[in-house]
């Protein structure tokens, strides 16, 4: 039975499935423990509706978001810069 699922031919599909796994359980957990809306104590749950602004920009500004802010939406800058302005030699 495991001769059926063990192959090579099979080894993209559970590299993709890991990492998928892998990026829904980061997820997870960064919600968990980051989130200033989810409160898993009985007492952070009884404290109701916080207007905290401050943790929630926090949350929300992350260290990718702090990366890629002011950045050009763009995947090949070069290569656009170049089909966009060619020079004329």
């Amino acid at each position: 039975m495991a001769s059926r699922w063990i192959r090579p031919e099979v080894y993209p599909i559970f590299a993709t499935t890991g990492v998928a796994v892998s990026i829904c359980a980061m997820q997870l957990i960064r919600n968990i423990t980051t989130n200033p809306e989810v409160r898993v104590t009985k007492e952070n749950r009884a404290a109701g509706i916080l207007e905290n602004f401050d943790e929630g920009k926090r949350y929300s500004r992350h260290w990718f978001r702090r990366f890629i802010h002011g950045k050009r939406p763009e995947i090949m800058p070069g290569l656009n810069s170049f089909m966009a302005d060619p020079k004329d030699d």
